[in-house]
């Protein structure tokens, strides 16, 4: 028996969605009653594809077990990403074991946010998304593939492929992980580093040997963030093969789990035993299940932006009422750094997500009764991997927790609610995620400072202008304005101030990392400041607040309101670091609260 909230929430996106999902399955039916795309193509077309294809030439033109198209987010300047580069020759040796093929269709961009944290570059992270979606979109265009295999795993890659993939709806898709790097120092001694050297006592040296220390080999960054965000939410949303998320790269099992994806993802093609269209796998209910696996895992508020966005792809309509209601009800299972000391790897050996996902089922907490790649119900999850003669099979994962320190079952869970919380008042919506945020300091009020760019609050904060309680506003930081960059630079700084003993919070039409964590923070504001929001009507000293608990976010003085709406010179943002080859983007963008899309 699930329970009433998820029934209801369910329910009612089920009713809103209704008339763009019916146009969505239609679109898929019709794509899918065609049969497998190769056999369409003229010969002189099918002989361009296949011309570079060596061995496989043969099989690709008879059409034998299928043809895997796979999109890669591949490049060796991102440790995530850096794994994927031996991918493609497992892949298409799996495929020709079993008398399939597999073809590299294309390439997607792969930026990493905390390369380009504080920089010009980090304005066209949220749009590589939609630009990830369209690439990916022209490598599937030629039409020869009968199965899909994506390789993606950081912040803006997974969802952008999942809008790809909902495109080619009608094709089987099953995403491959890399997988996270093996555990360098901890999370909490990283971010002590950083804190001291905002705050003067340490040296760029001494900073600068903790971040290597913590980024130190190929592999996903071990915090929870919005890339292990990602990997989760694949798992939930059953596009992962089960207990596969979080295995190192580069060892026995990951490169055996490789080989079963691939298999997987012939097994479930037009010309294979059990077809499995992604449209059959991402429906409403597994859209609920990332929502809660959102919330039960202390999840990136990124992923409220994300999520709306690639729902919609697939006719999908969330809202954040929705994410709000079902972490009412969603207790926080886990705590992995920013929310606890503890790592993914950490996570991983505790029991990870297949626990929690048999621990959410019997609560009904979950839709079990849903289609994943591995075929009817969400049960399947609870497995995990283990390697047997060189392959992979699955086994009955731990149904009680192994470190409770990190993982909680629900009968004892680190809080009775998930931590993400939609904000309402006369400062506009919101969003916050306090899962990190100690409870005295989840409702704030306070005057506010108000700075339009992170790099004028770091300048005050070096000038010792913070020195008693404060709302820190950072405007014009939305998708219109300059792309919605993620303001985490800013963390260390508000952090001090709060250890100093100062009631501190953060509010801003912009976005904080999937790391977020100890101060609470009003993110998305909208409408945002440049379509002439309230944030846009604040001044130095007006009294704000925000209640994480109540859920709102209000200007306390109501006459705040009658004054006329601050502009900004935005004209910088339109050039250097590519931002001029985006400019059609800003111009177009919708809100965050709508998933901030350009498509």
């Amino acid at each position: 028996m699930i329970h009433d909230v998820l029934a209801r929430v369910t329910d009612r996106i089920i009713a809103r969605s209704a008339p763009t999902r019916d146009v969505y399955m239609a679109q898929m039916r019709a794509a899918g009653k065609e049969g497998p795309a190769r056999a369409h193509l003229s010969c002189s077309g099918q002989a361009h594809a296949y011309a570079a294809a060596g061995p496989d030439q043969a099989n690709l033109a008879t059409k034998s077990a299928g043809n895997i198209g796979i999109v890669t987010a591949y490049n060796d300047m991102l440790s995530a990403h850096q794994p994927f580069e031996r991918f493609p020759e497992l892949i298409r040796d799996a495929a020709r074991a079993v008398g399939g093929t597999a073809q590299v269709a294309g390439g997607v961009p792969a930026m990493c946010d905390g390369v380009t944290q504080g920089t010009a570059g980090m304005e066209l992270s949220l749009f590589s998304r939609d630009v990830i979606a369209l690439a990916a979109g022209v490598a599937l265009s030629h039409n020869t593939f009968d199965t899909s295999i994506y390789l993606g795993v950081c912040d803006k890659i997974v969802p952008g492929l999942i809008i790809a993939a909902q495109g080619f709806g009608h094709l089987p898709s099953v995403f491959l992980p890399a997988g996270p790097m093996v555990s360098g120092i901890s999370n909490d001694e990283k971010a002590q580093v950083r804190q001291k050297f905002a705050a003067g006592e340490v040296d760029r040296a001494e900073l600068m040997a903790a971040e290597m220390a913590a980024y130190h080999g190929p592999g996903t960054c071990t915090f929870y963030g919005t890339a292990n965000t990602n990997q989760m939410l694949m798992e939930f949303m059953g596009l992962h093969l089960p207990g596969s998320s979080f295995v190192n790269p580069n060892t026995p099992l990951r490169d055996a789990l490789t080989v079963a994806g691939t298999q997987r993802a012939l097994a479930i093609s037009h010309l294979g035993d059990e077809y499995i269209p992604t449209c059959d796998v991402l429906d409403v209910r597994a859209y609920v299940n990332g929502i809660v696996g959102l919330n039960a895992t202390g999840g990136s508020t990124n992923l409220l932006i994300h999520l709306v966005a690639m729902a919609r792809a697939g006719g999908i309509i969330l809202d954040w009422q929705d994410f709000s209601d079902l972490a009412d009800v969603t207790p926080l299972l886990a705590r992995v750094y920013p929310n606890g000391l503890a790592d993914v790897n950490h996570f991983h050996a505790a029991g990870g997500l297949g626990f929690m996902i048999g621990e959410l089922l019997r609560g009904g907490l979950l839709h079990e009764d849903v289609t994943t790649i591995m075929g009817e119900g969400l049960d399947q999850y609870t497995q995990e991997p283990r390697l047997k003669d060189g392959v992979v099979e699955w086994v009955a994962g731990p149904r009680e927790t192994l470190n409770d320190r990190i993982v909680k079952p629900l009968s004892d869970p680190f809080q009775a609610t998930g931590g993400l919380k939609r904000l309402d008042g006369s400062l506009g919506r919101a969003v916050t995620k306090v899962s990190a945020v100690k409870e005295d300091h989840r409702v704030i009020e306070a005057p506010a400072r108000v700075f339009h760019d992170q790099e004028a609050v770091k300048a005050a904060y070096q000038a010792g202008e913070f020195t008693g309680d404060v709302i820190v506003v950072v405007r014009f930081q939305g998708p219109k304005a300059n792309g919605m960059p993620e303001l985490h630079s800013l963390t260390p700084m508000l952090a001090n101030l709060q250890a100093r003993g100062l009631n501190v919070a953060l509010v801003t039409d912009g976005r904080m990392s999937g790391a977020s964590g100890k101060v609470l923070s009003a993110i998305h504001v909208c409408p945002e400041a440049v379509d002439g929001g309230p944030i846009a009507q604040i001044a130095d000293g007006d009294m704000l607040r925000v209640d994480a608990v109540a859920g709102r976010l209000d200007i306390m003085d109501a006459t705040v309101l009658d004054r006329p709406v601050v502009t900004a010179d935005l004209s910088a943002n339109a050039f250097g670091q590519g931002r001029a080859l985006f400019n059609n983007f800003r111009a177009i963008v919708g809100s965050a609260d709508t998933g901030a899309g350009c498509l």
